[in-house]
């Protein structure tokens, strides 16, 4: 088939056999620099690249790719987190040492402005289901754009948890406003109703099935109203990450799917629960308007970044 013969796909093939074949996925000289390269190839947004139309084998090369990345993002993250973890000094004040922190602050702040075009009032508490070893988001969001917010971290890994919680357990702001859950979100359903906006990690649900298993569960357990944020990827990306279509969110309004061009490699989707009012907060009561975050240290305004990112709207009378 026609995208199958285009070089940049055949790369793609090419690093693939090459991380496939790796004993380990640890972080090392060699596997950084695999994954980088598969990073930078995928990056390119102007290459016409449908995955749904490529040869079953490709497709299920796409797959097994998604998940040695996902573990090898997976083993990167526990080894930062590691290091931060052991140091003296508090380790938010040295998240720069993990080679993607820029690009958190960057996705942070577009997910961040997205949820405030969505969103009438600032979310009292915010569930993150797959936050991992390092919580990124969560603490991207609680220092720049979130100061009063409560965050609940949920991971399916009790070590991922204590690593992740030992990162913000030296914070005196941070170590009050997240929470750790060490479960399964299919066996979380009491209490997903008490929050205003749910993020699910992009690694949560590496297939089509698991993801959209997911969904329908965090759409019978949230509250009418609420908003659920969603990682996806587009074009070439997508042979790093799954991709969330519009006809997984049975149950929600679709707001938005957002395409960066940039080097945020995730593409960001935004639903609300249908059944609710966003004038409203989860629990019945008028939350504080949002309004400009001074506190954020990422000036990327997002009418100054139009040239660069494809947004997709969708009919959401407020």
């Amino acid at each position: 088939m026609a995208c199958e013969n285009n070089l940049v796909v055949k790369q793609i093939i090419d690093l693939y056999d090459q991380i496939s074949k790796l004993e380990c996925l640890k972080p090392s000289k060699y596997v950084d620099t695999l994954f980088g390269q598969l990073v930078s190839t995928c990056l390119p947004t102007d290459t016409n690249i449908d995955v749904t139309k490529l040869s079953d084998e490709v497709k299920d090369m796409r797959s097994n790719l998604i998940k040695l990345c996902g573990e090898a993002e997976g083993y990167l993250e526990q080894h930062f987190s590691t290091i931060l973890g052991s140091l003296d000094q508090n380790p938010l004040d040295h998240l720069n040492i993990f080679p993607y922190y820029n690009n958190y602050l960057k996705l942070g702040k577009l997910e961040f402005d997205l949820l405030s075009q969505h969103s009438s009032h600032v979310p009292n508490k915010i569930a993150f289901v797959g936050s991992g070893p390092m919580p990124l988001t969560s603490i991207v969001l609680a220092k720049f754009h979130l100061p009063n917010t409560t965050f609940h971290n949920f991971d399916i890994d009790s070590h991922a948890n204590t690593l992740a919680s030992s990162l913000v357990s030296r914070d005196p702001d941070l170590s009050k406003r997240m929470v750790f859950h060490t479960t399964d979100v299919l066996n979380a359903t009491e209490g997903l109703d008490q929050y205003d906006v749910v993020f699910l990690a992009a690694l949560v649900g590496m297939d089509k099935e698991a993801k959209v298993k997911a969904i329908e569960h965090l759409e019978k357990h949230m509250a009418p109203g609420a908003v659920l944020m969603l990682r996806s990827a587009h074009a070439l990306r997508a042979f790093l990450y799954p991709i969330v279509d519009s006809s997984d969110l049975k149950g929600f309004q679709l707001l938005t799917i957002f395409h960066p061009t940039d080097d945020v490699v995730n593409s960001v989707v935004i639903a609300r629960k249908l059944g609710g009012s966003n004038m409203n907060g989860v629990n019945g009561t008028r939350g504080c308007m949002f309004m400009p975050c001074n506190c954020s240290k990422v000036h990327a305004i997002m009418n100054n970044r139009c040239k660069k990112m494809m947004v997709e709207e969708f009919s959401a009378i407020e």
